[in-house]
């Protein structure tokens, strides 16, 4: 970007997740604030003082203040976040390129920590660990048994680089416990989820945030899959719930042409106001493009979507996004502790703010959109006709509530029931298929993703083990429920089982056979070539 174009501050967030609690400076000096808030903290410091003081019961009162900060800053608006200094390692970890840890993808199963694969390149890979092994103590302490949270795995093996943690771990076919003392290490994440070649011609990228690393990483997959000759692309941004706005506006760089508007933001007078622009040449600025969206696409995502529809650039299919057009400036505070204020708001090239309206229930208004039926019907979509823009070759387009796609794709319920939504919330399907994978080691390696994807059946036997588990694990069904749900049950279990033996390009290939949007993508590139 030209010095004209860049953001004034040095980070900015579009994220669409509120992370957060506060613990920090709180008194401050008098020469900052005017008379009025002075005198209100100069309040709150006599009364905790007097709690402190006279209260008949010990207090904490940091957490008094943690309490009341939060509560000021959700008076402003649902996405201005405070976050502790606890906290605050991990929140900034979503959104870097790397963290400092022992390298594993965890999955808590049955109350242990189990193994899904040990990362490629870190330190628990170059030890050995393997799919499927269970850590049951880390430095002394026992971790089975004790109804451990992902944030507490993260406390135990997230750490500073050249630290070691002492690990015991149970794997199968072993009668002892394995003892590895682990050097943690800086491990690289990525935000690009997938890119591969979903057809002869048709290239498929899935962006699961917009971290620092998010572009460098899109742009590498473009090169590379026009390397194998993808001539269109199929850009996912669905559940992306957003992150940092500069790598949003240099994927559309790499998409449309220059010295094209993709963004601009307003602010309180024009401190935070800033315009950006595509003003270098992109890796794919002129072949057809399809964006998939739906409610759980957020702010950089809404970027990225909205721009490219307002110049006609791409077909947005799927359902309408999040609408969350705020940004957020992430300010230091003296402990360590950090506020994220929202400080503009964001407009895309056609002048559509895609915010949607604050509420009393604005956490609940997706819920609302289920009830309301906007989820199976594009007539239930709610939209807001006062706010009507065009695009750069005359289409209408709508403000104040997400990014409406050019094509309605409906949720698909055909194969869904009850017993389905309890094997995704208590992760069933993927344990069994870890099962799967530990049992049959020998068998996967010495075949072909290939042959296993042609001749793997869930069978009758397979089937009785997996109804096995779920009666363990409590779950009422009847046989009717199963049978109608068994052909996504399969599904997804091959392609974790696709996943942890060859990984993330073979569970896609897998797993986008039942992905309706994503077939009906593949069918509409006459649609985007239009534009």
């Amino acid at each position: 970007m030209n010095s004209n174009s860049k953001i004034i501050i040095p980070i900015v967030f579009c994220g669409a997740l509120a992370i957060g609690v506060f613990v920090g400076s709180f008194f401050f000096g008098s020469k900052m604030y005017g008379n009025g808030t002075h005198s209100s903290l100069t309040k709150l410091n006599e009364i905790l003082h007097y709690i402190e003081r006279d209260y008949v019961e010990k207090v904490n009162t940091d957490s008094l203040i943690d309490h009341n900060i939060q509560d000021i800053l959700s008076k402003l608006d649902p996405h201005s976040a405070y976050i502790s200094n606890e906290d605050i390692d991990l929140a900034h970890s979503q959104l870097e390129g790397a963290f400092e840890g022992i390298g594993v993808e965890f999955q808590i199963i049955e109350d242990t920590i189990t193994v899904v694969s040990a990362i490629s390149g870190g330190p628990s890979e170059a030890l050995g660990i393997q799919s499927g092994d269970r850590i049951v103590n880390v430095d002394g302490k026992n971790v089975a048994g004790v109804k451990i949270t992902t944030e507490q795995v993260f406390k135990h093996l997230r750490g500073k680089k050249g630290t070691i943690v002492k690990v015991k771990i149970k794997r199968n076919g072993e009668a002892n416990l394995l003892t590895y003392n682990i050097s943690r290490d800086k491990i690289s994440t990525h935000s690009v989820e997938i890119a591969y070649m979903a057809q002869p011609t048709v290239g498929y990228i899935k962006v699961t945030r917009f971290a620092e690393n998010t572009h460098s990483e899109f742009h590498q997959a473009l090169v590379d899959l026009k390397k194998k000759g993808m001539q269109k692309l199929v850009l996912d941004l669905r559940e992306n719930p957003g992150g940092y706005l500069d790598q949003a506006v240099k994927i559309v760089d790499d998409l449309l042409m220059d010295n094209k508007l993709v963004v601009y933001t307003d602010g309180k007078g024009t401190q935070y106001d800033s315009k950006y622009l595509t003003e270098t040449k992109g890796e794919f600025e002129t072949q057809p493009i399809i964006v998939l969206i739906n409610e759980g696409s957020a702010s950089a995502s809404e970027i990225v979507s909205g721009a490219l529809q307002d110049h006609d650039r791409a077909l947005i299919m799927g359902r309408r996004s999040f609408g969350k057009g705020l940004v957020q400036r992430p300010i230091e505070l003296n402990d360590g502790s950090e506020i994220r204020l929202t400080i503009s708001k964001y407009f895309t090239p056609s002048g559509r703010c895609i915010q949607k309206p604050f509420s009393d229930d604005y956490d609940l208004e997706i819920v609302k959109r289920y009830e309301n039926g906007e989820y199976y019907h594009k007539d239930s979509t709610k939209q807001d006709t006062k706010q009507k823009f065009k695009t750069e070759k005359g289409r209408t387009v709508y403000g104040g509530g997400g990014i409406m796609p050019d094509v309605f794709v409906p949720r698909d319920t055909t194969d869904y029931t009850p017993l389905l939504g309890e094997l995704y919330s208590k992760n069933l399907l993927r344990e069994f298929a870890l099962k799967y994978t530990t049992a049959n080691k020998a068998l996967l390696k010495n075949q072909s993703f290939e042959k296993f994807n042609a001749t793997f059946k869930f069978t009758p036997q397979l089937q009785a083990q997996f109804k096995a588990i779920i009666t363990k694990n409590n779950i009422k069904f009847t046989d009717k429920e199963f049978n109608h749900s068994l052909k996504l049950i399969e599904i997804d279990i091959k392609a974790f089982i696709a996943k942890n033996t060859w990984g993330n390009e073979a569970f896609w290939k897998v797993f986008q056979q039942q992905d309706v949007l994503l077939n009906k993508a593949f069918k509409s590139f006459p649609l985007a070539e239009k534009l």
